[in-house]
């Protein structure tokens, strides 16, 4: 939704971690310091979320992984049910284990900055930052600034990336998209088998997140209000926002909406309290004089007072 209008004005080459990595048992070795850190922090299997820095370390380590090829790294580093996003579309851990080590990349750099740390409970956490990437895939450039967001879960004894997505900070350079292509929607529904299967929570998360989309088309400030959580994070056309500063994004953005098409969502549980939605967006109308693009949309949902609020949203954009 809200993330749309930064998508239009830039081309996307590939998402950072959506290319390559493979063999060295240096990042191995990291992983394992890392998880030892973050379960020092630990009292117990329902302790606290591990130390920021921690995380940190963590991250590092996956895109370390990628840089250097360490095609054993993601047996490890995934947790069993990891989802995400990548040059190939949503990924589940099979489908980001071969793409991660299949594509032809070649990292010269890289380097993260500005991250935050927001806790899901005892047993998740989410970990934003920007990404600075210098290297191409498949031989194109790869964006070279980007904001990613990660989350971890605890799996028995270790801290295991769940779910990772990136979104392309935009070129203030790169000529707008022209008015007169806007891109196809996407099809209906091509979630993989067994991904179909409506349940109570993927039902209330999405009645909810379609309704907040209304609300931005509709730019009903009171609808977003009622929806964001106390403490919301997002990745607005402004980049990184807290609760205030997106749903004031939102509202002033310009975009003309003229419908919106939520399909395929999924959910993922973090715990008895939050919830990771994924879901296809396609939006109809124009930001100034450039048409809005579909998306992959990503929301995470706590219990406050008893019921959902977002926690966290982002788009991906279609490729």
């Amino acid at each position: 939704m809200k993330w749309t209008r930064l998508f239009v004005v830039t081309s996307v080459a590939a998402l950072a971690l959506g290319c390559q990595p493979a063999s060295n048992t240096t990042n191995n070795s990291a992983v394992s310091n890392a998880n030892a850190n973050a379960n020092a922090n630990a009292s117990g299997p329902s302790a606290a979320a591990p130390t920021k820095d921690n995380l940190v370390a963590l991250e590092k380590s996956a895109y370390e992984a990628w840089k250097t090829k360490d095609s054993k790294f993601w047996d490890t580093f995934l947790a069993a049910n990891f989802v995400g996003y990548g040059a190939s579309g949503k990924l589940d851990k099979a489908a980001a284990v071969k793409e991660y080590t299949g594509a032809e990349c070649d990292v010269k750099s890289y380097t993260i900055s500005d991250d935050q740390m927001t806790s899901l409970g005892n047993d998740a956490v989410l970990l934003t930052h920007k990404v600075s990437v210098d290297g191409t895939c498949g031989g194109q450039k790869l964006p070279p600034n980007s904001w990613a967001a990660s989350v971890y879960v605890r799996e028995g004894s270790q801290w295991k990336g769940v779910f990772h997505a990136e979104t392309p900070v935009p070129d203030p350079n790169a000529s707008p998209s022209p008015a007169s292509a806007p891109a196809d929607k996407p099809a209906a529904s091509t979630a993989p088998a067994g991904e179909t299967k409506a349940d109570p929570t993927t039902d209330a998360l999405f009645t909810l997140e379609k309704k907040a989309w209304d609300d931005w088309k509709n730019k009903n400030g009171a609808g977003l209000e009622a929806w964001a959580g106390s403490n919301l994070v997002s990745f607005t056309s402004k980049g990184r926002q807290d609760r205030g500063g997106a749903i004031k994004t939102w509202m002033e953005d310009g975009c003309q909406v003229k419908s919106v098409s939520l399909t395929d969502p999924s959910t993922i549980a973090l715990g008895p309290d939050f919830s990771l939605l994924m879901f296809k967006a396609s939006p109809e109308g124009m930001c100034g004089t450039t048409p809005l693009r579909p998306e992959y949309g990503t929301s995470i949902y706590g219990k406050e007072g008893g019921a959902w609020k977002a926690v966290f949203t982002m788009g991906t954009p279609m490729m």
